[in-house]
């Protein structure tokens, strides 16, 4: 096994920032965290079912505009996790100090924002977006809406952190405290929806109560003084233009790049209707087993950011190269075997579901061709780009995706599934075309070099 992950090309022991037993203890937590938050979503929406139509059918809505704003936090913690790693690996802990603060304060302050825009708005804008709903649905929107923002800063915080602990590797922190958070909200919409029947709002308000919990949590783990990053109060009240300017260079085109892809599935959404119902309900049953079954390549992502951005912090740009194909290596295993592992259970988890036989006959074909084109796309795709991101270079990946996926993939949808009647396998198929174009452009990128001649820091 570790003949087959060790690249060809070695560096010396001295250079190797992180040993296999430095690996899995990042990534282990990583994957754990991520099936336990899988989990806790399907136990969620199991128990929001029992607050009535009109409950599911609030949250449900809100939720398409939330990930909308979910992705902006997510963007930021993801900038600050690039340029944390770089001055980590350059051994520069007053610069990544004063990163952690300005992290967290940025992240704070645009959730706030945001919070304040969709408190004031939330009327007019749900009237805009889903204006032809009943009453009862609409009601369970804006009550939904608004509780559910009052805990954006929470949550912005609390990615900000994380983002943090994963850049020093501290994954096991924050799988510890998104077991707590988790825990929490589940306890919480047992109480909200079969003792108090709160209805919407029992659902909303243990999601705002865990994730101020966690905020909480995480705070107090990044102001611990013995890490090689921490966060200090005077550093998140402070304004430092420089590292701020740097977190949004790589903030910005993430951000771009992941709200256009929301743009593509409303799209896609749209062409996936036109299917018949039988249709509609394989592609919903088989999209909730994707996303179990791409988690460890998800979870990669993350890892490639750490591990690529301390060795660019350290100007050591041959053991960068040494790590991007080792992970590599990592993520194909891992996905060939996880992804494998996914497709022989499919069949018996679909038992549980009340579907007819052409519906289960098409979730089976749909979770074939997405673990298939899962295990030999994604990682170069996906987690490889997290690399070159790692490294600075984020306008050619965020090009790549909207090219791939905002072009590429609605185009072949329409040319798949309607043109060629192939319905939602037509749309599957466009997905892993999305994904190959990618990969090629991605590999291409990285093969050539230029992802070296970018500076960060």
């Amino acid at each position: 096994m570790k003949n087959i992950l060790e690249p060809k090309t070695q560096i010396d022991k001295k250079r190797q920032l992180f040993s296999n037993n430095d690996l899995k203890k990042l990534i282990i937590p990583l994957l754990v965290e991520q099936v336990l938050m899988l989990l806790v979503g399907l136990i969620d929406t199991l128990m929001v079912s029992y607050a009535g139509e009109a409950a599911v059918s609030g949250v449900s809505l809100v939720n398409q505009i939330n990930s909308i704003f979910i992705a902006v936090f997510t963007a930021l913690a993801s900038g600050g996790a690039v340029v944390i790693s770089q001055y980590i690996g350059r051994k520069d802990q007053a610069n990544g100090v004063q990163t952690a603060g300005q992290l967290v304060m940025v992240s704070a302050g645009v959730s706030i924002v945001i919070t304040v825009l969709i408190l004031l708005l939330r009327k007019p804008l749900l009237s805009v977006l889903f204006g032809n709903v009943e009453a009862a649905v609409m009601d369970a929107c804006l009550t939904y809406l608004f509780i559910t923002a009052l805990s954006f800063p929470m949550l912005a915080i609390y990615n900000s952190c994380s983002s943090i602990l994963r850049s020093m590797s501290k994954t096991k922190v924050t799988m510890i405290v998104s077991m707590v958070m988790n825990v929490i909200n589940i306890i919480g919409n047992y109480i909200g929806i079969f003792v108090l029947r709160a209805g919407v709002a029992g659902v909303a308000i243990p999601s705002l109560i865990s994730r101020i919990v966690a905020a909480i949590l995480m705070l107090i783990a990044c102001s611990n003084k013995s890490y090689t990053v921490y966060v200090r109060l005077k550093d998140v009240f402070a304004f430092r233009k420089a590292l701020v300017g740097r977190i949004i260079h790589i903030a910005v085109p993430s951000g771009i790049e992941s709200a256009l892809l929301d743009v593509s599935k409303v799209a896609l959404s749209s062409i996936i209707a036109m299917f018949g119902t039988t249709q509609i309900a394989a592609n919903g049953v088989a999209q909730s087993f994707w996303s179990l079954a791409a988690l460890f390549s998800i979870v990669m992502g993350p890892v490639f950011i750490t591990v690529i951005g301390r060795c660019v912090g350290a100007g050591d740009y041959e053991a960068a190269e040494y790590y991007m194909k080792k992970l590599l290596r990592v993520a194909y295993m891992g996905c060939i075997i996880w992804d494998t592992v996914f497709f022989a259970v499919t069949p018996l988890v679909l038992k549980l579901y009340s579907l007819s036989d052409e519906a289960v006959h098409l979730v089976i074909i749909l979770c074939f061709i997405h673990n298939f084109f899962n295990a030999i796309f994604h990682p170069s795709g996906f987690v490889l780009s997290n690399g070159l991101r790692a490294a600075g270079d984020v306008k050619y990946t965020m090009v790549t995706s909207i090219f791939a996926s905002v072009i590429c993939r609605v185009a072949l949808s329409f040319v798949f599934g309607i043109w060629m009647n192939m319905g939602v396998i037509g749309v599957a198929l466009a997905m892993a075309c999305d994904w190959g174009i990618r990969a090629v452009l991605i590999r291409l990128r990285y093969r050539m070099g230029r992802w070296k001649e970018f500076q960060v820091i």
